[in-house]
């Protein structure tokens, strides 16, 4: 009894359900009935619209080529008239001369006879009637004016709905990445003149290939492209490629997306290392800034001495615990090294990146170095760090730093620092970010993997990764590499 209520309960569970789905199913369908409604509906008031369009382009050719026949048949009987007058006044001329020779055939005296006759003579030579011609000037032809649909016929009766469009075929090899720029070129596989636009729509992805389901970001989306090329520009490249599809679109419908592509946008990525940051330094992400409230684990700094106009110690007169209370923090910067390290080395290859400096910052370095840099170690004081500097305490200086040798630069301090390091090359640039103008460059053999360094005492840095070698940064450097001893280095002052 209880094994057979408990089968009845299990199929009363699922008669249920089953309600439930076709009740669901009836409400979809009540549904997708009225958007049928809606939406042929709409296509009938289109399609009205067009016709009207239509019509109203008919009417007014019609009466464009009508008043063309008119204007040209006003034309003609105007000429005609001025014929017909000209032939009316010739006609009244000769009855006339006409008259008064025959009146002349009367007269007796040979004298006056002689003087008539010479008179009539004379008057028929200049007579209108022998000037005029007898042709009309225009003919009452209107053949030339005459239209012939049928070809323009044909092409009413042929017209149909709009077909969906093809697949726009991407063309791989006139597509460039450059500058952390993407141009995408495509074309549609045959001509098809009711394209009205394009979408272009990409996203980033690690993966090579096919895009892939799932892991991936959405797709970003350009709408209403009208060439068949498009530029994407100040991307970050924070990803090793970028998928990229294109459907075409006419006035009523979207077509087929195009086969994805996959391009490689290969540029250098890292965050900035806050498990060894100086802790007198704020650290997020890519940002950096000088925090005086830092540091619990170190000595109160004593005297005013030690204290700058603004109430931040002074990096030069900082003193130091050797024994720190915080035991962790011997991985930390410390001392007067308040430096922070970018979390990825760089090991071969070109790679480039940015630094803007806030308005208000006192003092900073931004350089690389090896991963040996001690805790106390400053860039540019060792022989395993390069780095330029920029002091704004008291004036502006700007040098160049390595292996506690300085070289003043005589150039003025961009608001934002490119950072160029060709590690199998052996070259470390700075450049002018903003006008690509080279400030230094260091020449040297690296021998192990650099980390990308900071440093910033009274302000903040924010650094720009994902950034590819610019087209101006590789043409410059290859000038200047075709340019023996063209840009002095550190490493060759003695």
């Amino acid at each position: 009894m209880d094994e057979q209520r408990e089968t009845l309960q299990r199929i009363v569970s699922t008669l249920a359900n089953k309600n439930d789905e076709i009740h669901n199913f009836i409400d979809m369908l009540n549904h997708t009935i009225k958007n049928v409604q809606v939406n042929s509906s709409n296509a009938i008031s289109e399609l009205d619209e067009e016709f009207d369009g239509l019509y109203s382009i008919l009417d007014e050719m019609k009466g464009s080529m009508a008043n063309t026949i008119q204007q040209e048949e006003a034309r003609k009987i105007q000429a005609l008239q001025d014929q017909l007058s000209q032939c009316s006044n010739a006609l009244e001329s000769s009855e006339e001369l006409l008259e008064l020779a025959a009146q002349s055939l009367d007269i007796k005296d040979p004298v006056e006879f002689l003087k008539a006759a010479r008179q009539i003579k004379d008057r028929v030579t200049m007579a209108s009637a022998f000037r005029i011609s007898l042709k009309p000037k225009v003919s009452d032809s209107m053949t030339h004016l005459m239209v012939d649909f049928t070809l323009e016929r044909r092409m009413l009766q042929a017209v149909k709905f709009l077909p969906v469009p093809k697949a726009p075929e991407i063309d791989l090899t006139a597509c460039l990445v450059a500058d952390n720029c993407i141009t995408v070129s495509w074309r549609m596989p045959e001509e098809d003149s009711r394209i009205d636009h394009f979408v272009l729509e990409y996203r980033k992805t690690n993966f090579d290939g096919l895009p892939r389901v799932k892991d991936e970001q959405r797709w970003e989306l350009i709408d209403y492209i009208k060439a068949t090329e498009y530029t994407l520009s100040g991307l970050k490249f924070d990803t090793k490629y970028m998928n990229l599809r294109v459907q075409a679109c006419n006035k009523a419908v979207a077509g087929e997306y195009s086969d994805p592509v996959t391009l490689e946008t290969k540029a250098f990525v890292f965050s900035l290392d806050s498990t060894s940051s100086h802790l007198n330094l704020k650290v997020e992400d890519t940002y950096v800034e000088w925090d005086p409230t830092g540091g619990k684990g170190q000595e109160k700094i004593k005297g005013k001495e030690n204290k700058s106009r603004s109430g931040a110690p002074s990096p030069k007169r900082t003193s130091i615990s050797t024994r720190s209370s915080v035991r962790g923090s011997r991985d930390h910067f410390t001392g007067e090294s308040y430096t922070v390290l970018g979390d990825t080395a760089v090991e071969s290859g070109q790679h480039y990146w940015e630094v803007r400096a806030q308005k208000d910052c006192k003092s900073y370095s931004v350089g690389v170095t090896y991963r040996n840099l001690g805790k106390f170690d400053q860039l540019g004081k060792t022989s395993s760090s390069w780095c330029i500097h920029i002091n704004n305490w008291l004036q502006t200086t700007f040098s160049a730093k390595h292996n506690n040798k300085t070289k003043t630069l005589d150039i003025p301090v961009p608001d934002r620092i490119g950072v160029y390091c060709d590690f199998d090359g052996g070259q470390l640039a700075f450049y002018n970010a903003n006008s690509k103008e080279l400030l230094h460059t260091f020449r040297t053999k690296f021998t192990q993997p650099l980390l990308p360094g900071f440093m910033i005492w009274c302000g903040g840095l924010t650094v720009s990764t994902g950034l590819q070698v610019p087209s101006a940064v590789k043409t410059l450097q290859k000038s200047e590499n075709g340019l023996s001893g063209s840009t002095s280095s550190l490493n060759n002052i003695a």
